[in-house]
């Protein structure tokens, strides 16, 4: 119970904070202090607006923000937002451009579940939509999930990439970004073992913790530092009343984000300090840069216990992935049971989380796959978020990727299906 305390005094915190910043901003821009010339009440008003936008997007998920795309006819389309597959943690959704003839690419986007939502890859999303079709893990908050539902850990996760897979066929092409890379390099294993005819055409793995150990990184090292028992007594805590997944065991997305603030802590704290001053000014903006950035990285969502300590333990402490040793519902799954899937790794070569070396350790893990059918890139100068959704994503490695799957394009895989209208699946 006092886990469920936590939550609640967590969320009343914000709450809080957030309700400041209402009665800041609403008291300050009163009509008659317009009458006072004091700066103070437009800094206060200014610092209102700011607090009251900041701790209110902590528990709004993003929208996606993509309604028209210009297609070479030279028309606006609309876009719709389709669910493929409803399941109980987790949708696939496909963006469709209505009127647009279908694409000869077809892209699964395996958004990460690390504590934000899968509008972090917006800009990858419209980047790809320009020439392919795309689709999205778009993950649940478990907050918002009953417990009635059940668990959820890195071995569901893996089951949910392989339902995925075999709903789009053998003609997708699949890019994990980051956090999922490995478990998407495990599905695509264990379907060329239990369906090949249901193994997508490519694999893309951008910045992914293959082996962890391969290049250890300040992520790696907390790992390895922390003990199971510290991470489930210190990380762990149950929905409060507030939510409908009361009393579920989550890791809280506000709690990962004050570990991400405090990392940065003076970065942080001058963008708001700087975006006050402009609001005092009249300077800002809705959709300004510090409020496109922060509206994003301020949303963030709970992760299942489960899956939050799974990942820790077999992914990183014990790299069941980086040894071949990964279990899926009792059985082992082998990385060299991919022979057919072409396989390309991305890497940046300033990234501080999944540094290089870490995810092009898939390639030797793929001891069955011929060497033409492997590829690799380490990107000069490029950080963990310039390499899915950065220029150097927009200049350098999308048209890498795009070529990668243009060439293996006549080489499909075997048993070709096509993909459903879509529906609903329990």
């Amino acid at each position: 119970m006092r886990y469920m305390m936590t939550y609640d005094l967590m969320e009343t915190m914000r709450n809080t904070n957030q309700w400041l910043g209402a009665t800041a901003r609403t008291m300050a821009s009163y009509p008659v202090f317009s009458m006072i010339p004091n700066p103070a009440f437009q800094w206060m008003a200014a610092w209102g607006e700011v607090t009251e936008r900041t701790f209110e997007r902590m528990v709004v998920k993003p929208d996606w923000g993509i309604r028209t795309f210009t297609c070479e006819d030279g028309k606006d389309h609309l876009v719709n937002i389709e669910t493929v597959v409803e399941k109980p943690f987790g949708d696939l959704i496909h963006f469709n451009v209505a009127g647009r003839k279908t694409q000869p690419r077809k892209i699964l986007l395996v958004a990460p579940m690390s504590g934000h939502y899968a509008t972090l890859l917006r800009s990858t999303v419209k980047s790809l939509l320009v020439n392919c079709e795309v689709y999205v893990t778009d993950w649940h908050n478990a907050r918002d999930i009953p417990v009635s539902a059940g668990k959820f850990d890195i071995e569901d996760y893996t089951l949910y990439l392989m339902e995925f897979m075999k709903v789009m066929g053998p003609d997708t092409n699949v890019v994990a970004v980051c956090q999922p890379a490995p478990l998407t390099l495990a599905a695509t294993a264990y379907l060329a073992e239990l369906d090949p005819s249901a193994q997508p055409r490519t694999l893309t793995l951008i910045g992914g913790p293959i082996d962890p150990d391969a290049t250890p990184t300040d992520v790696t090292d907390f790992g390895r530092r922390v003990t199971m028992g510290q991470l489930e007594e210190t990380m762990i805590q149950r929905v409060g009343f507030k939510y409908s997944g009361v009393g579920r065991m989550v890791y809280p997305g506000l709690l990962q984000l004050a570990s991400f603030m405090s990392m940065n802590s003076e970065r942080h704290g001058k963008a708001f300090n700087d975006q006050i001053l402009r609001v005092s000014r009249g300077e800002a903006s809705d959709h300004d840069a510090h409020n496109r950035f922060y509206d994003e990285y301020l949303a963030v969502m709970d992760m299942p216990a489960e899956f939050y300590l799974s990942t820790v333990e077999r992914i990183f402490k014990n790299r069941e992935i980086a040894k071949n040793e990964f279990m899926v519902a009792g059985h082992k799954v082998d990385i060299g049971a991919i022979t057919s899937v072409a396989v390309k790794t991305v890497e940046g070569s300033k990234d501080d989380i999944s540094a290089p070396g870490q995810c092009v350790a898939a390639l030797n893990l793929c001891t069955g796959l011929p060497d033409e059918k492997k590829a690799s890139h380490v990107e000069p100068g490029a950080g963990h978020y310039g390499i899915f959704a950065g220029k150097s994503w927009r200049n350098n490695i999308r048209p890498l990727v795009l070529d990668f799957i243009d060439s293996n394009a006549d080489k499909p895989s075997p048993g070709k299906r096509s993909l459903p209208k879509p529906a609903n699946v329990a």
